[in-house]
């Protein structure tokens, strides 16, 4: 079986298959053999009683493998893959069903079939555009029928592949084709033409290229037929210029016309047809119209042309098709205005295109470490100055517009995710800022969230390694008519060490670890210092577990062995807290599963018992149980290969793209340094002087600026009431320099330019013209004066000094200025990564105890953890901020909110205590406090009767105040929209009539509650008669007594708010009570302590809320503005589920 596999993988053998095919005879001595009859023919002894073994040389198989044996196998299947194949064979008949999307030719099939053609499009968009240019040929002997994406390469396929692809089964339908048939004619086809309308880009090449390996492969004798395989040509670009248009055909035909034009290409329009969808029907008619210009034969030559078509789709030509590609000369194409196309011209002039542009998407540069999608995307980056977040799927297709780019914007969109993503296995020093969801080393990225829910920008470490100043030095791609990306960045370290990459192209594969940035800086600080490298070693930012490099003689390069972590807790229990490289938590939690008993499964004998997952999505933390006889199997084996703890990751298919642009292969790391760190000396060379350039530019506007203004103060230069013309002319007899501005380009020349910056100036000696002097003459009369001069005077001493101390400075220490600045920006990073480590571990840790804090000794009141809930969430991302209405020294440690996660717990747990300690004289006594203690905090100046003493109304807030408390407010989370106060504390110099509070005890203190404006007006609750009469009674006498407190003199920080009388109605309900229950619950303490020497009594908690009312009512306590309430809520320590806590 070995042998015949070895020969034809996809011959897809049985052992019986070859059994057929075989006679041994073996001479053998057996000890009491049986046999099924008396002539002794069939051996009927089991094989483990023979007494011998029969083994076979490998001489005698090496025979048996010369032998015609394995041919006879071998052509038996295909015999019986030709018998299956033919099943699915057509035939020449008029009619054909069953073929969904089919336009069938009226001629299809019948005595004029040969004249007939199909048109095979790429999609559904290209069958509409080719449907609307049948209109004008007619349907009689054209047929129409869309492809869904590329065909089957079939040359190295098997036959369950083939058989189960739909599209060659619908083509030999339509076709009529029959499988090991040969055709010298195409009489016997339902067509005589078959003709390919695909896109003219790459990806519309390879199409075309597997169709004709499609016939190649089993009809070849079909190629040699003139006219049968044909091509149906559109324009990709479309030039316009007033009335005139001119179509290219391909990228370097119109790239080629626009080089000869120079300057003058930018006077025409251009057009990119990514597809055909992009024609509209008008066009589709006039190219059908037109027919004979569009189509394009393919001719066989020889033989030489099957050679060409094997080197571009045969696994077995690997090697001829990396030599194919190497001689690849950029600027390679077909001449359109041929009628004919050879076959070998196809393959090694336009189907190479493809095989060059998709191993260019799959293989990085060596200089930036980017592939082209990502280069575009940084590019657009820089261009739009992409500091402040937006939605991926938009910058996706921000970036579609400004790059050209030609492919989707949902591939391109996950590119931007790849960028962003920083759990361990991704990248080292993500390029992009993940804000959302960009996936978890849980699935490997694969759980990230959809572009139009998540946002990104540039990192802020981004520009530390691609410095703005060496944007004026790369060079630009062109295309479509705009500029886009360069061809590489130049960034201050090998990118491609820091974040690795891997692709697979046609002809080559590539795969780099990822590097640490310190080592890569150490080592780029040796070479610039004159010393050697020192060899690196892989490395994963936040990955615990260990890269060892093992020796491997097969292969050239290093290999490195990733290990896990494992821990033995006990005889029976093992916990992992890391795994390999690029293997995934779920895939990993997947397998041990399918190690653990099985509900469904009770045959399956597990190998483990339970497990249990307490890690995150950034931390592994698995958890499992086995019997003490497993545990000791696993022992011996050895627990990392037992559980697939170890990967192993190479540096022996490193292949880059130079600076050349041309493929290479790198034996270790420290080469690809040291070819990129002499490129980068020369851009710092490059960049020292552009900087030079450009600051003496400015240094001598700047002294024409300063020369002019003085000419204007000592009259020596008229501005005012002169023509334009003659100031151009004595600015340009006084030697003024011209400053000319470039025209606006359709895209800016560097990327380093934002996207505001229209117009450049640049300093030309001859053909000055009036605006050359707008710099001057567009200064404001303001900037005329003798202190502008000195400002500008003061701005050329400072590029004076630029100047000076850039040309004493080398490109090298140019280069270990930014090394340094980009070191800072790592060491941010890093203490980023630690504080995050350390909340991880925090919450781990948690989870191992069941919760993050210990249960208080008595339960927790409903309404406090509602509180404590609802701090803890927006501490975490804003800073402690002071209550309003607290005195200093009491809030200092009790009442500020702690950034932290337990600071917020203690906080909440102390403001409780402290809430529970002032309800302890409620909790005793059941009987209401005096209406005079309760009325101690409100000041009541009228009792008259039309004014009822239920209600109150909050002296109105100045606008200052109103403004303080809306701020306050807006930056406080959803979850503290609840009132804090009825009372709020005012400014010693705000001169307001303020009455001085009765103390309370220390501790015992209640937060006022906040204004608020009102939903709606609170419904009136109504008293009994008799019971507001007695109470208004009090309240009377209890007017007076307040009136003559308010002339008591009262220091600044005991000053409250004067409360006017409300004029409610009389059975509003007992406001004060409430009011009071609102200052207890809003958290702050407010303490109000009498003059020294005062005896007076403290004042009384309010009364209990009833467990039958409501826990929240706005209520109105105001006249005036009755849009302002108070919203009682429900984290009072007095309410009912509080009561039986105590």
């Amino acid at each position: 079986m070995a042998f015949v596999n070895k020969k034809n993988k996809n011959a897809n053998m049985k052992l019986h298959n070859v059994k057929s095919h075989l006679w041994v005879f073996v001479n053998a001595l057996i000890d009491n053999p049986a046999f099924d009859s008396q002539t002794k023919e069939t051996l009927t002894t089991r094989q483990g009683s023979f007494g011998s073994k029969c083994e076979l040389s490998s001489d005698f198989l090496k025979k048996v493998e010369k032998s015609s044996v394995i041919d006879n196998v071998l052509s038996w299947a295909d015999f019986k893959l030709s018998k299956e194949l033919k099943k699915t064979d057509g035939s020449k008949k008029s009619r054909i069903s069953g073929i969904p999307k089919l336009e069938d030719a009226n001629e299809a099939g019948g005595k004029d079939s040969h004249k007939c053609t199909l048109i095979l499009t790429e999609g559904d968009s290209a069958k509409a555009l080719a449907m609307s240019g049948i209109a004008v040929v007619g349907r009689d002997y054209y047929g129409v029928f869309p492809l869904r994406g590329k065909l089957l390469n079939v040359r190295e396929a098997n036959h369950k592949q083939i058989m189960d692809n739909a599209e060659i089964q619908n083509i030999k339908q339509i076709l009529g084709l029959q499988h090991g048939k040969q055709y010298d004619s195409t009489k016997g086809l339902r067509y005589g033409h078959l003709m390919i309308m695909t896109d003219q880009d790459h990806d519309g090449s390879h199409i075309k290229g597997l169709l004709i390996n499609f016939i190649h492969s089993f009809w070849p004798s079909l190629l040699k037929v003139p006219s049968f395989l044909v091509e149906f040509i559109t324009p990709i670009i479309k030039a316009t210029r007033g009335q005139t248009t001119k179509s290219f055909y391909t990228l370097p035909e119109y790239e080629e016309w626009r080089n000869n034009l120079g300057a003058s290409a930018s006077s025409w329009t251009i057009k990119y047809y990514k597809g055909l969808g992009t024609s509209t029907a008008k066009e589709g008619r006039k190219y059908f119209e037109d027919i004979t210009e569009h189509k394009k034969d393919f001719l066989w030559v020889d033989d030489q042309d099957g050679n060409h078509i094997e080197l571009a789709f045969s696994k077995k030509r690997i090697a001829d098709r990396k030599q194919w590609l190497t001689n690849f000369q950029p600027g390679t194409y077909i001449d359109q205005r041929d009628k004919h196309v050879k076959y070998s011209d196809f393959i090694n002039k336009e189907l190479i295109l493809f095989s060059m542009a998709d191993l260019q998407r799959s293989i990085p540069s060596m200089v930036d470490g980017l592939k082209p999608g990502q280069r575009k995307i940084l590019f657009c980056s820089f261009k739009r100055n992409f500091v402040k977040e937006a939605k991926v799927a938009q910058f996706s297709g921000y970036v579609s517009e400004h790059s050209a780019y030609h492919h989707g914007e949902q591939s391109l969109a996950g590119t931007i995710i790849g960028m962003a993503q920083n759990f361990v296995g991704s990248n080292n020093i993500n390029l992009m800022y993940p804000s959302g969801q960009f996936g978890t080393r849980a699935q490997g990225g694969k759980d990230a969230a959809s572009p139009r829910y998540i946002f990104t920008k540039l990192s802020h470490i981004t520009r530390s390694i691609f410095p703005k100043d060496d944007d004026i030095l790369l060079n630009y791609l062109n295309e479509d008519g705009q500029s886009i990306e360069p061809t590489w960045y130049m960034p201050i370290l090998p990118m491609v060490l820091v974040n690795g990459s891997e692709g697979i192209g046609t002809g080559w594969s590539t795969y780099i670890p990822n590097y640490n940035p310190r080592d890569i800086l150490a080592n780029l600080r040796r070479l610039l210092n004159g010393e050697s490298t020192v060899p690196m070693h892989p490395w994963y930012r936040g990955f615990k577990g260990s890269i060892e490099k093992t020796v491997n003689t097969k292969v050239a390069g290093s290999t490195y062995t990733v290990t896990g972590i494992i821990e033995v807790l006990d005889n029976t229990t093992l916990r992992i807290t890391e795994l390999p490289i690029r293997r995934w938590t779920q895939d990993y939690k997947d397998y041990l599963e399918s190690l653990a008993p099985d509900t469904k499964n009770k045959d399956k004998v597990p190998f483990i018992e339970d497990v249990t997952c307490q890690g995150d999505n950034e931390d592994v933390y698995i958890q499992f149980t086995l019997s003490e006889k497993n545990m000791n199997i696993a022992m011996e084996e050895g627990l990392v290969k037992k559980f697939k703890l170890t990967t192993t990751i190479g540096t022996s298919n490193m292949h880059l793209f130079d600076s050349d642009g041309k493929i290479r292969k790198y034996d270790t790391p420290e080469q690809i340094l040291e070819e990129f760190c002499h490129l980068r000396l020369e851009f710092y060379c490059k960049r020292k002087e552009a900087l030079l350039k450009s600051i003496k530019l400015d240094l001598k506007k700047l002294e024409n600026k300063v020369r002019f203004i003085r000419c204007v103060v000592d009259n020596e230069i008229i501005v005012n009431n002169r023509k334009r013309a003659d100031l151009f002319l004595e600015l340009r007899q006084k030697n003024f320099d011209p400053f000319p501005k470039k025209k606006k380009r359709a895209e800016p020349a560097a990327v380093g330019a934002l996207e505001e910056e229209e117009n450049e100036e640049s300093p030309e000696a001859a053909g000055a013209e009036p605006s050359d002097y707008e710099y001057l003459l567009s200064m404001s009369i303001g900037t005329l004066t003798l202190e502008k001069i000195q400002e500008l005077n003061a701005e050329k001493q400072k590029l004076v000094d630029d100047v000076e101390e850039l040309e004493n400075m080398s490109p090298k220490s140019l280069w270990l200025k930014d090394l340094d600045a980009f070191e800072k920006e790592l060491d941010v990073l890093d203490q980023m990564d630690l504080a995050e480590e350390l909340q991880r571990e925090k919450r781990i840790n948690a989870g191992k105890k069941g919760g993050s804090k210990a249960a208080p000794k008595k339960p927790r009141k409903k309404a406090a953890s509602k509180k404590l809930d609802s701090d803890t969430e927006d501490d975490d991302f804003e800073p402690a901020v002071a209550k309003r209405g607290a005195q200093p020294k009491k809030t200092s440690s009790k009442a500020n909110d702690s950034a932290s996660e337990d600071g917020d717990y203690v906080a909440a747990e102390n403001q409780k205590k402290q809430s529970k300690k002032a309800s302890a004289h409620v909790d005793e006594e059941v009987d209401m406090p005096s209406l005079k203690d309760r009325l101690a905090a409100f000041n009541i100046s009228d009792s008259s009767p039309d004014h009822s003493a239920m209600e109150t109304e909050v002296t109105e807030l100045t606008e200052q105040q109103n403004e303080n408390k809306a701020t306050e407010g807006a930056s406080k989370r959803g979850g503290r929209k609840k009132a804090s106060s009825s009372l709020a504390t005012i400014p010693s110099d705000v001169d307001e009539e303020v009455l001085e509070v009765q103390a309370q005890k220390k501790g015992r203190g209640r937060k006022p509650a906040a204004v608020v404006k009102p939903k709606a007006p609170a419904a009136a609750r109504k008293r009994a008669p008799a019971q507001g009469k007695v109470t208004q009674k009090k309240i009377d006498e209890m007017l007076k007594a307040t009136e003559d407190n308010n002339t008591s003199a009262s220091s600044p920080e005991k000053k409250v708010r004067k409360m006017r009388s409300s004029p409610f109605n009389k059975k509003s309900g007992s406001i004060l009570q409430r009011g009071s229950t609102a200052s207890a619950s809003s958290g702050t303490t407010v303490e109000a302590s009498p003059p020294s020497g005062s005896s007076a009594e403290p004042v009384g908690a309010a009364q209990p809320r009833r467990t039958a009312r409501a826990t929240k009512k706005p209520i109105y306590i105001s006249d005036s503005d009755p849009e302002d309430e108070v919203e009682l809520i429900d984290d009072s320590d007095f309410d009912a589920d509080g009561d039986s806590d105590e």
